[in-house]
């Protein structure tokens, strides 16, 4: 199993990192990628990627904080050419659910991430929330250019689903689709095919059914995993291969 994305900078999980990485082991985890939501996240992911061979991370600011903090094309180049254990751009994207930062600054910085994402030949890792629009407009905008969008803790609408698979985009779920109540996304993920499918924990964020309430980890990837073959009606273990090789090959 691959956590494709979490945020080992954030309590409770920094002050408990070893424990936290010991766990993911224990369990069968072979990579944690965690994830840059700001400028002093990023300095932070700098020291955590040393610390395990199983940790990679990326670089980038999370649209909520792209009015209080900016990362401009050439720093994301600049600095993930410089540490070989950085392999995505992001977490980037639009959230329209809050206003914690401008429309314009979010907007702004995600060409910024997708323009630097694609001159590195990196995976864009993409939080996209009541912005689905405007989403795929921008990212449409780009349809030829050789981006590689992953579409982090998925939990669009099918109709948006189906308009990013036309570019080609990697969905990744998280443990939302565990919790009874997400009917239309589990439909959703049954629809995207088998080879464009990652799975994640955000943790410590949205823990998975049966530990929801708990704080989340990467070690409860598993949950996830389990949902999802069941919903795919596929082998457990085929479908920890199928993820698998869908990172490797998206992060190659």
């Amino acid at each position: 199993m691959i956590d494709s994305h979490c945020h080992l900078d954030h309590e409770p999980l920094y002050s408990n990192i070893d424990d936290v990485i010991i766990r993911s082991k224990e369990i069968g985890l072979k990579k944690i990628l965690t994830i840059s939501t700001n400028s002093s996240s990023f300095e932070n992911i700098k020291k955590i990627i040393k610390l395990d061979e199983m940790i990679y991370g990326s670089i980038g600011i999370h649209p909520h904080e792209t009015s209080n903090d900016k990362m401009a094309k050439e720093f994301i180049i600049d600095n993930a050419n410089k540490y070989e254990k950085i392999i995505g751009v992001g977490e980037t994207g639009l959230d329209f659910y809050y206003e914690n930062s401008k429309k314009d600054d979010q907007i702004q910085s995600f060409v910024e991430h997708i323009e630097a994402s694609i001159i590195l030949k990196y995976p864009l890792i993409v939080h996209s929330r009541s912005a689905e629009k405007e989403t795929f407009d921008i990212l449409n905008n780009y349809k030829n250019s050789g981006v590689k969008i992953l579409m982090h803790c998925f939990t669009g609408s099918k109709e948006f689903a189906k308009k990013m698979m036309t570019l080609d985009s990697y969905f990744s779920a998280s443990g939302i689709i565990t919790f009874k109540n997400s009917i239309d996304l589990q439909e959703t993920f049954k629809l995207i095919d088998n080879d464009r499918i990652l799975i994640e924990t955000d943790s410590p964020f949205l823990a998975p059914m049966p530990m929801r309430g708990k704080k989340n980890e990467p070690s409860y990837i598993k949950y996830t995993l389990q949902k999802l073959s069941e919903l795919k009606s596929l082998n457990f273990d085929d479908l920890e291969e199928i993820t698998n090789n869908n990172f490797e090959k998206l992060f190659s």
